[in-house]
């Protein structure tokens, strides 16, 4: 049995699908134990490295680090979906300068490496300042990325809708205010939340120019302690992640749950209910459905 884009396996496929589904499971069984056995002969799963977490000083540094991440998420993601949102505008502008300054900005922004963007930022301007520095890296890179998503979205709402707003009387910057970025929002908004995943991860390479977010202050903190004769580095890296994995899982979940809401919401004009239709032998009568009075013998 067979459908148009997929095709049942027979015995053959079948087999050969379950051997490489062997060989790759004993093959990454094989990388775990090996990772294991590493980490175990140099000393970093011994009891000692992971009692360090239960310390309050060890604690306390990674909650700074975790507040001056999230301080710089917080601002590199308000601004890059503002910037996004005027960057999407300018490149659909009818104005040829402007709509060829927004496709250079996000083109350029979008190719030259994050890591470079926010080293010229620290270096050329803000190096006494190194949150702001990775602020302005983070929001011009992934304004330009939003963008493109708002843009897609701003194309993708019907034209006859935005052809209606016209043929009301609206200007072309009532129409995108009302009728085109808040479809293009509501429509984008998973890719939105998505972005803004990898906008918080990013924050991580502010480590580069010593601002101390959570990989900052885990690498030092590591680097600062000896434990056995060795730096628990894989400890407190792996707590750092855990947090990271935390804070991404739950802005997914935001996504998912502005997704359904959005599904769910009741937008749009509502339909008159229809007047109930009525009976042949009632309508051929009179006006009230009786003979001979208001209709009068059918005269």
């Amino acid at each position: 049995m067979s459908s148009v884009l997929y095709d049942v396996p027979g015995p053959r496929a079948k087999a050969r699908n379950l051997i490489l589904s062997v060989v790759g499971g004993i093959a990454l069984l094989g990388v775990g134990a090996f990772i294991v056995f590493r980490l175990a002969r140099t000393g970093q799963l011994a009891p000692e490295m992971w009692e360090i977490l239960q310390y309050t000083s060890t604690q306390e540094r990674i909650f700074e680090g975790l507040v001056a991440t999230l301080k710089a998420f917080f601002f590199a993601g308000i601004f890059s979906v503002v910037l996004g949102v005027l960057l999407a505008v300018a490149r659909l502008s009818d104005h040829l300068p402007i709509r060829w300054f927004a496709t250079a900005f996000i083109e350029l922004f979008r190719a030259v490496p994050l890591l470079i963007t926010i080293f010229v930022f620290w270096q050329g301007f803000l190096i006494n300042d190194p949150m702001w520095a990775l602020v302005l890296g983070l929001t011009v890179y992934n304004g330009s990325v939003q963008a493109e998503v708002l843009r897609a979205g701003i194309l993708s709402v019907p034209k006859g809708q935005v052809e209606a707003a016209y043929a009301i009387g609206m200007r072309k910057s009532q129409v995108m205010l009302t009728v085109q970025i808040p479809q293009a929002v509501r429509a984008m908004m998973p890719t939105i939340i998505s972005q803004l995943v990898v906008t918080l991860k990013d924050t991580s390479l502010g480590y580069i120019i010593v601002y101390e977010e959570l990989l900052y202050v885990a690498r030092q903190f590591s680097d600062n302690t000896l434990i056995n004769g060795a730096n628990p580095e894989v400890v407190l890296l792996g707590a750092v992640g855990a947090l990271y994995v935390g804070i991404c899982l739950l802005l997914s979940w935001f996504a998912t749950w502005l997704e359904k809401r959005g599904r769910r919401a009741k937008t749009g004009i509502k339909v008159a209910d229809a007047e109930p239709v009525a009976e042949p032998d009632k309508a051929l009568d009179g006006k009230d459905g009786k003979d001979g009075k208001d209709g009068k013998d059918g005269k």
